[in-house]
């Protein structure tokens, strides 16, 4: 299995870290009472989605890349609803992380990483069977 490229590592962890300290800050707006009220709920699954998606990329899965992206595109979203640097930052931000997480040799990262683990016997070189 070839080696996890730099920047997959660096933009998991920031997955990572964002979604911990997103989850522990919006868990203390948490009404015990009523959970499903002012969204806080659902907020706090957004941000085990990007503890999740920062996790499986670390571990190659292909579609945590997706998931990822898809994060990051909805943060984009809404954005469009504040205001307009809070927009482009994110924007910015989502072109960056697909840009670094598409790359051919990133791709190629992916794509070794999910034969390899759909088949742990295998060697790089063998031909499945």
């Amino acid at each position: 299995m070839n080696k996890r490229p730099l920047t997959v590592t660096v933009i998991g962890w920031i997955f990572i870290v964002a979604g911990v300290i997103g989850f522990a800050y919006h868990f203390t707006e948490l009404n015990p009472r009523r959970p499903f009220e002012d969204d806080a709920v659902w907020v706090l699954l957004v941000r085990l989605l990007a503890i999740l998606g920062g996790l499986f990329l670390l571990r190659g899965r292909d579609w945590a890349r997706w998931l990822s992206l898809i994060w990051m595109a909805y943060h984009v979203i809404l954005s469009a609803f504040h205001s307009m640097f809070e927009l482009i930052m994110h924007g910015l931000l989502l072109a960056l992380i697909a840009y670094f997480l598409y790359r051919p040799r990133v791709s190629a990262y992916f794509r070794d990483a999910g034969v390899n683990s759909a088949n742990p016997q295998r060697k790089d070189d063998t031909p499945a069977a």
